[in-house]
C-alpha cells in the first residue's frame, strides 16, 4: 500500500463519504484501536483518521509523543506486528494511521482475530480463521486491479454520478481520489487503476471487460425448463442489473391493486413481496463467486415458483448453523459500495428480511439450497396445477376451491362489508388465500368494490 499524502481536498471528500471498507474514524485513542489495526491488515488495508467523531466532524486530537508512542505500541503488540505509517494533518490536528494489507496474515490483537467487513470490523471465529488461512493463496476478486484498462477512457461518468447521488456524495473534480476513497481502485507504480469493483460499478460496458458477469432472466412455460416464453440477458453495471431483474420479475408475476384510505391512487401489490425479491437479487450479485467463469446469476420464473441462483455456495468460514445470522462476505468491497448507496441496509441481514417480508404477506417460506450454486426458491402463491397433470385428489381440491368461492360470494351477498379477516375466519382460509380468491373473483367480473378499502363494501354481480 502506498502512503499517499492526504490533501485538504481529499480530506473534505473523506469526511463527506464517511466510514467504509478502507476508512475508519476515531475521536480519540482507546483499546479498540488494535482491533481496527488487525482488521485492516487482515483485509485490504485502510486508513484510520484519529480526531474525527462518529458524525464525520473534525474534533482534533493531541499531537503528543505519548499519543504517537501509544499507537505504535498497539501496532507492535499485535501478533504478528502490524506495519503502520502515521501522517499528521497539522491544520486540522488529525492523525491518519495508514495500515497496509498484511504480508503475514492473519493478525490478531489481545481480543482476538478481526476482519474488515463493510464499514465495520467483525470478530473471526475458529472456522473463519481456518478458512482464511486456507484461502490466502487466492486473491480476492473485487480487489484485483485492472492493469489492462485506462480508467479515464473506460469510466462511465453517468454511472458514477448516479452512484454518488444515491450515496449523498457531492461530485468533485478530483475523480481519481474519489474512486480511490470509495475503494474502486488503487495506485500501482505511481499510476491509478480501477479494480474489479470499480469496473463492475463504473465502467462502460462491464460485460465486455469481464466474462459471465451478466444477469440472465428467463420465463418458462410450466414447471420445467422445456419451453422459454421470454429471456433477457442484462449487461449493465451491478445497480442497473438489479433494477432490470426486478422489472423482469414484476412484468411476469401477478399483480393486484388496492386503494387505501391514505391515497386515492391504486397501490400495486406483487404476489411475492418486492422487498424479498430485491434482497434475493442483490444477494446474488453481491455474494456470487466471480472466479467461477462458467456460470452467471440466473433469475428464473416458472408457473409454480421463482428461482434465483448465483455461482458459489456458502462462503468459506460460514457454518450452516450461522447462515442468515451473521455475515461472511465473499466480495467485501462490492458489499461496501452497495451499503454506501443503501442497496444493503446492514451487513448480513438480507436473508432475515426475506423471511420477514414473506411472513408479513402470508406467503410460503423461501427454500434455500447451497451446493456449488446458492439458490433461493420462492413458491408462487398464485400457482394452480394444470388440469391435464392433476391426480384425482387434486381435482377434488379444485372442486373444493370452487365451493370456497361460492361460499365467499354467499357471505358477501349477506354481508357486503365483510373484511378479509372476517372472510378468512368464516372460510378457514389464510388472509393471503382470501386475497388471492378475491382477485380471482374480481378478474372474472363476479364482484366489484364499492368505495374505499376501509369503509367500502362489495357488490356481488349476477352470473
Amino acid at each position: 500500500m502506498i502512503h499517499r499524502k492526504t490533501t485538504p481536498e481529499e480530506l473534505a471528500l473523506v469526511l463527506e463519504e464517511g466510514e467504509g471498507y478502507t476508512l475508519e474514524f476515531k475521536q480519540n485513542i482507546n483499546a479498540d484501536l488494535s482491533r481496527e489495526l488487525v482488521a485492516f491488515a487482515n483485509a485490504s488495508g485502510g486508513r484510520i483518521f484519529i480526531g474525527v467523531d462518529d458524525n464525520n466532524r473534525v474534533v482534533g486530537c493531541d499531537f503528543s509523543n505519548e499519543l504517537f508512542s501509544k499507537i505504535e505500541t498497539m501496532a507492535a503488540s499485535c501478533d504478528p506486528p502490524v506495519a503502520i505509517f502515521i501522517e499528521k494533518l497539522l491544520d486540522q490536528k488529525i492523525l491518519v494511521t495508514h495500515v497496509p494489507e498484511g504480508a503475514n496474515r492473519p493478525h490478531r490483537c489481545t481480543k482476538g482475530f478481526y476482519l474488515r467487513n463493510g464499514a465495520s470490523s467483525q470478530k473471526m471465529s475458529t472456522a473463519d480463521i481456518t478458512a482464511f488461512i486456507r484461502s490466502e493463496g487466492r486473491v480476492r476478486f473485487d480487489q484485483q486491479l485492472r492493469l489492462d484498462l485506462d480508467w479515464e477512457t473506460v469510466l462511465d461518468h453517468s454511472r458514477l454520478e448516479h452512484f454518488l447521488s444515491l450515496s449523498g456524495i457531492t461530485q468533485r473534480s478530483d475523480t481519481k481520489n474519489l474512486l480511490l476513497n470509495l475503494g474502486a481502485g488503487d495506485v500501482k507504480n505511481n499510476r491509478f487503476y480501477l479494480n474489479q469493483t470499480g469496473m463492475l460499478f463504473f465502467a462502460k460496458d462491464p460485460a465486455s471487460r469481464q466474462p459471465f458477469v451478466n444477469v440472465v432472466c428467463a420465463l418458462f412455460k410450466g414447471t420445467a425448463k422445456a419451453y422459454i416464453l421470454d429471456r433477457k440477458e442484462l449487461s449493465g453495471n451491478i445497480l442497473e442489473n438489479v433494477e432490470e431483474a426486478l422489472l423482469f420479475l414484476k412484468k411476469h408475476l401477478q399483480l393486484r391493486w388496492e386503494i387505501t384510505k391514505d391515497s386515492a391512487r391504486r397501490k400495486e401489490i406483487l404476489e411475492l413481496p418486492e422487498v424479498a425479491l430485491r434482497e434475493a437479487v442483490i444477494n446474488a450479485v453481491c455474494h456470487r463467486d466471480y472466479f467461477e467463469q462458467g456460470a452467471q446469476v440466473m433469475v428464473e420464473i416458472f408457473d409454480d415458483r421463482v428461482e434465483i441462483h448465483n455461482p458459489g455456495g456458502l462462503p468459506k468460514g460460514l457454518p450452516e448453523k450461522d447462515f442468515g445470522k451473521r455475515s461472511v462476505c465473499r466480495n467485501p468491497n462490492i458489499a461496501a459500495l452497495l451499503l454506501r448507496c443503501d442497496y444493503i441496509e446492514k451487513m448480513g441481514t438480507g436473508i432475515e428480511r426475506i423471511y420477514e417480508a414473506l411472513k408479513k404477506e402470508n406467503c410460503p417460506p423461501v427454500k434455500i439450497e447451497y451446493t456449488t450454486l446458492f439458490s433461493l426458491v420462492f413458491p408462487r402463491p398464485s400457482y394452480i396445477t394444470p388440469w391435464e397433470t392433476r391426480k384425482p385428489r387434486e381435482k377434488t381440491r379444485e372442486m373444493s376451491r370452487g365451493k370456497t368461492r361460492e361460499k365467499i360470494l354467499a357471505l358477501l351477498r349477506k354481508t357486503p362489508d365483510m373484511t378479509t379477516a372476517q372472510l378468512a375466519e368464516q372460510t378457514g382460509l389464510t388472509p393471503k388465500g382470501i386475497e388471492w380468491q378475491m382477485a380471482q373473483l374480481k378478474g372474472k367480473g363476479l364482484i366489484e368494490r364499492i368505495g374505499p378499502a376501509r369503509g367500502g363494501s362489495w357488490k356481488v354481480k349476477k352470473n
